[in-house]
């Protein structure tokens, strides 16, 4: 019987209440296999940015039982070079091998607490000009959702912390699992950690003006070739207006957009099927087996069949 992963939050003082949830909400639609709790750095009682408190049943000592602690944001004018000597102490209570992952402003804690040196990290791109002045020596890129370096994991605001939670049941348990809790908290199922955080124009104000029609025909033709002149002709526009409304509405190329998709699938039959690597490249559109190990590799570091192997596992019993 495998021991249900637990999750400690630790909520900080001017806690976001909206965030503070993410964590349960999440792992809690996955069907028994987390457990989360929610600690104070001394069990007491902590006034959110909003006009309530939170009162907890934990202290610190939570943290020491984690396999995964999650620092949601806090009111940034409360943000400061030093975090208190309390907040410093109880994260060193963290198992070793524990992850440790920060939504928005939980970054700031975790990079004076000297847990973000030498890594790649991510904040709200609204803070990153003080992040950068704080901690110029943390390689910060305030254009991602979310940066999964392993252990450690930020997240930008607000809906990146539900991403980042989904990509780490998706990580734990494959994609399956991770759909059904996104179904369940009625969220998408995956958004890439690389996609960008500040989008002009995310819903366009005539849909059918915009370019949803054609990434939802692109989805279901993924298997072709797929050039940018096949998207915008079947958008009707010009190349130049089809590349600059792409842009505003997803916030990134079509082109790096279509690599996403068809890594995303790609991902998806890995965990799914059984079929050679060959059959799944020609699926998904990138025509051969390396073509499709270069991208896997670039996007995740890893061989299509170490990642087949690491997601098609025996399942693991559950409480």
């Amino acid at each position: 019987m495998a021991r249900v992963h637990r999750v400690v939050v630790l909520a900080l003082d001017g806690v976001y209440p909206f965030e503070l949830g993410i964590p349960s909400r999440v792992f809690d639609a996955a069907e028994g296999r987390y457990e989360v709790v929610t600690c104070t750095v001394d069990g007491a009682p902590v006034r959110t940015n909003s006009d309530f408190s939170v009162t907890v049943e934990r202290g610190a000592e939570a943290l020491a039982t984690a396999d995964t602690v999650v620092i949601p944001p806090f009111d940034t004018s409360l943000v400061t070079r030093e975090v208190p000597a309390s907040v410093t102490a109880a994260l060193k209570s963290v198992p070793t091998g524990a992850r440790i992952v920060s939504i928005c402003t939980g970054a700031f804690v975790l990079a004076a607490a000297g847990l973000l040196d030498g890594r790649p990290a991510t904040t709200h791109w609204a803070l990153a000009r003080a992040f950068r002045e704080r901690f110029p020596h943390i390689a910060l890129d305030p254009d991602v959702l979310f940066v999964d370096d392993g252990d450690v994991l930020t997240s930008a605001g607000a809906a990146s912390g539900v991403d980042v939670c989904l990509h780490l049941v998706r990580k734990d348990h494959g994609s399956d699992v991770a759909n059904r809790v996104a179904r369940a908290c009625v969220v998408p199922p995956w958004r890439d950690g690389g996609q960008a955080q500040y989008i002009d124009h995310p819903v366009p104000e005539n849909a059918s003006n915009g370019t949803a029609g054609t990434r939802q025909w692109a989805l279901e033709h993924l298997h072709e070739p797929l050039s940018l002149t096949e998207l915008a002709d079947h958008a009707r526009m010009s190349l130049r207006t089809f590349a600059r409304r792409f842009g505003e509405e997803v916030g990134m190329s079509p082109g790096r957009w279509l690599i996403h998709q068809r890594v995303t699938r790609a991902r998806q039959l890995l965990e799914s099927t059984d079929l050679p690597v060959d059959d799944i490249a020609a699926r998904v559109g990138f025509g051969t087996g390396t073509s499709l190990r270069q991208h896997l590799h670039a996007v995740i570091g890893v061989s299509p069949l170490a990642y087949r192997r690491t997601f098609r596992g025996a399942p693991a019993q559950i409480h």
